[in-house]
């Protein structure tokens, strides 16, 4: 399967999907209502895409105007793919790192004074394997510094109610997209 990059400077830039047995894609109607949400703050920023699987919101971050992009993913499978959607861009500011979020986020948040966009979108709840995800993110969330996260946002099941503050950051606002809902925290 395939999806392309909707909008920036890589506009109709071809990009491939994984499986569906390993992750869940962003629907094109949240993909852009996110990024019509924060292209202005966008701009300058790092972002870094937890759960990364394809590592299309990166690129479309980078083709955005984000001064680097870093996608993170878990699953062997998916990172192939994801590193190889970032290296079809040839871009410079892109890097995607196999790992767990859990134990990479706070590390690059930590090693960079930079102004981080932080977009997780994790597996729901309901797959197996990933009980509590929300509950133990949240709790992340709350050790980042409003020094240099200025954003954090999530991709969520519409049925998981979110914080209304996590630590530093207030929720912002809730887009609802049927079954996936986004909260902007800042």
């Amino acid at each position: 399967m395939k999806t392309q990059i909707s909008s920036g400077i890589y506009k109709g830039k071809k990009l491939d999907l994984p499986s569906l047995n390993t992750t869940r894609s962003t629907k094109s109607l949240v993909k852009g209502s996110f990024f019509d949400t924060i292209r202005d703050e966008l701009r300058g920023a790092f972002f870094v895409e937890g759960f990364g699987g394809s590592g299309v919101m990166t690129c479309e971050a980078v083709s955005n105007g984000a001064k680097f992009g870093i996608a993170i993913e878990i699953d062997k499978e998916a990172f192939k793919l994801t590193k190889k959607n970032l290296n079809s861009l040839n871009a410079k500011n892109l890097e995607a790192i196999n790992g767990d979020s859990f134990e990479i986020l706070p590390k690059i948040i930590a090693d960079k004074s930079e102004n981080f966009i932080i977009y997780l979108d994790p597996p729901f709840d309901f797959r197996d394997g990933f009980s509590g995800i929300y509950d133990r993110l949240m709790d992340l969330v709350k050790n980042f510094s409003k020094d240099n996260v200025k954003m954090v946002v999530f991709e969520h099941s519409s049925t998981f109610k979110m914080a209304e503050n996590l630590g530093s950051f207030c929720l912002l606002k809730t887009r609802k997209f049927g079954a996936t809902s986004l909260s902007y925290y800042a």
